[in-house]
């Protein structure tokens, strides 16, 4: 029987599901990975296969981290029982690491959970599902470190041709040395904000109000 066929033949066609969508800040404007383009195709799968679309989450956040609002009440939604399933339109909207994908998928698999990625054509209920779902994340993490890798070989190349890479800070070398040694000592951006603004330091523009961003700017 082929795949496709056996997915449908063993993935219940009363099953109540939960979606889930997510777009970055960067990503909102960017045609198909739009928001409703997300939960066009979610619905559009769920009359395919007769499955209830209970409700859709969603978040506007970076895939690096699971840990998310709008995928914490998805998943908690599967946990409860209050549905069968989870189910997306990409797998990269759901997670871009290997790490925290492999552990959700464990997670999923050992409680008997669904979980559908429709880009893939992956349904976790099937052993060959979950084997696809691993190795789909695997290479999708390959591709991102090969064009990390590079985007530095290029900035190594403009760096040594003398070529200034980012903005010259103003900040004083003191003041950016005490951010780096706060920031290392596990202060976070908005408390060493706070403190610059309370002591009354200049930014590089000569302002006195500091924000988490500008702090980031100078690390």
């Amino acid at each position: 029987m082929p795949a496709a066929s056996f997915q449908e033949a063993v993935t219940s066609p009363s099953m109540r599901v939960v979606g889930y969508v997510r777009v970055s800040t960067d990503e909102q404007g960017v045609s198909g990975l739009g928001l409703e383009a997300q939960r066009a195709a979610i619905d559009a799968e769920c009359r395919r296969r007769g499955w209830e679309l209970v409700r859709v989450e969603e978040d506007v956040a970076g895939g690096a981290k699971l840990d998310r609002p709008g995928l914490n009440r998805a998943v908690q939604a599967v946990a409860s029982a209050d549905v069968d399933g989870l189910i997306v339109s990409k797998l990269d909207r759901l997670s871009r690491s290997v790490a925290d994908f492999s552990a959700l998928l464990e997670r999923f698999r050992a409680k008997g959970w669904g979980l559908v990625i429709l880009d893939l054509g992956i349904d976790t209920t099937t052993i060959m599902g979950e084997a696809m779902a691993t190795m789909a994340a695997t290479f999708a993490q390959v591709e991102r470190r090969r064009i990390g890798e590079r985007t530095r070989e290029a900035l190594a190349v403009r760096k040594a041709q003398g070529v200034q890479l980012g903005r010259r800070s103003g900040v004083d070398p003191a003041v950016v040395r005490r951010i780096r040694r706060q920031r290392a000592s596990g202060r976070t951006l908005a408390w060493i904000a706070a403190k610059l603004n309370a002591d009354g330091v200049a930014t590089s523009q000569g302002g006195r109000e500091w924000y988490p961003g500008t702090v980031r700017c100078v690390l």
